[in-house]
């Protein structure tokens, strides 16, 4: 499963994704926007450009020097801030029927909405929490009699419970990276950079069908491992040396986020006494899901399995240096996350990476990275694990 083919030969097999997770629907959209409506304690609420957008109102785009924004009040339907120059494209993207407010370049969005607001008799706006700071301050000087606190309880309690659509694109996405891990890891042979094996990631995801190719990539040999984000610069793999590849992709905007650790060629004792290690930890993660249990336990259960084994059961090094894992959708890393701290019950329809990483300084790495979603009665992988060192695909 590891070296023996190339990439021009693992690609010329590549084809777009058979039967395709159905996109998220219109009524799915106004579910979202009723939800967040019955969550909200404010008059109204402002969403920017960026994966929030899109969960609401269909909208994928980023956020740039301008004002983008969905504003929801507390009852009725929401409105669309936009510059006009860019109505036709926000009119072809929109996932909602919405009415547009629309503003020329010379003109303050802020100003506009601060008018919305008015109009509505609006005293107080939750803040989308990934709106730029230097919005939110053009805002306030805005609207300055109206209170603004933060709409993240509001956001996150729509996003971090996914629907079966939401769970089906993840699959689509996930399925799809584990595909292209198996095949990565054929094209490795002595010499071969980290940029060569990258490219080859990114073109694999795009021949699939992913939205943009891989939407990230870490590719790290040898003692690069032991950086859980990898070393600067090119390297190139030798024999008997670790490979990590921590890579994923988007699905109508759903993210992937796998990671594979083997070696190429004869693994050492201290490398397969920690991969078994690091193994024991992500199955002991994923068995002590339960609804009800709380975020940081999981991350306290894998550490257990890690000090039981004369690791940290803390921070440091040797050891687990972050959490056990996070949560994932529109957001590559959204809340709530498996770490010490997070005690926001588990509850179904939450999707979590499982990742207890195990860091041995100066030496090497190992992360076997795999998602799950909460059932009602435990957890339920998205892909199947590694099964073992020289086997990074089941």
């Amino acid at each position: 499963m590891i070296g023996g083919s190339t990439a021009a030969q693992e690609l010329a097999e590549l084809k777009p994704w058979p039967n395709p997770a159905p996109a998220i629907s219109r009524d799915e959209r106004l579910a979202r926007i009723a939800k967040a409506q019955g969550l909200m304690t404010t008059d109204a609420m402002i969403i920017g450009a960026g994966a929030s957008l899109r969960y609401f109102a269909g909208v994928g785009w980023n956020a740039t020097e301008r004002l983008v924004a969905m504003v929801l009040p507390k009852t009725g339907e929401p409105v669309m801030i936009c510059p006009r120059f860019e109505e036709g494209s926000l009119v072809a993207s929109l996932g909602i029927a919405a009415p547009l407010r629309l503003w020329e370049e010379h003109e303050s969005p802020y100003v506009l909405t601060a008018q919305v607001l008015a109009e509505w008799g609006a005293r107080s706006l939750a803040i989308d929490p990934a709106l730029d700071f230097a919005m939110f301050d053009a805002l306030r000087l805005a609207a300055p009699d109206v209170s603004m606190p933060n709409a993240a309880p509001v956001v996150d309690g729509c996003r971090m419970i996914k629907s079966a659509a939401e769970l089906a694109l993840m699959s689509q996405a996930k399925a799809m990276t584990l595909e292209v891990h198996k095949r990565a890891a054929r094209i490795l042979a002595p010499g071969v950079t980290t940029g060569e094996v990258r490219r080859f990631i990114d073109q694999a995801h795009r021949a699939l069908g992913a939205d943009d190719g891989s939407s990230f990539c870490a590719v790290q040999f040898g003692q690069a491992s032991a950086y859980p984000h990898g070393l600067p610069g090119e390297q190139q793999l030798a024999d008997d040396e670790l490979v990590l590849i921590d890579t994923g992709c988007r699905v109508q905007g759903y993210n992937s986020d796998i990671t594979r650790t083997y070696v190429y060629g004869q693994a050492t004792q201290d490398q397969l006494r920690v991969w078994d290690i690091e193994k024991k930890a992500q199955a002991a993660a994923f068995a002590a899901v339960k609804p009800g249990v709380a975020c940081e336990e999981i991350d306290a259960v894998a550490r257990r399995v890690l000090a039981a084994e004369g690791f940290s059961p803390d921070y440091d090094l040797p050891g687990l240096p972050h959490r056990t894992g996070h949560g994932i959708g529109l957001s590559i890393h959204e809340a709530p996350y498996l770490v010490r701290g997070d005690k926001t019950p588990l509850q179904p329809g939450m999707c979590f990476s499982n990742e207890p990483m195990i860091v041995i300084e100066g030496e090497f790495g190992v992360r076997l990275e795999d998602h799950f979603h909460v059932t009602e009665t435990g957890a339920a992988w998205f892909t199947p694990p590694q099964p073992a060192i020289d086997k990074p695909v089941a």
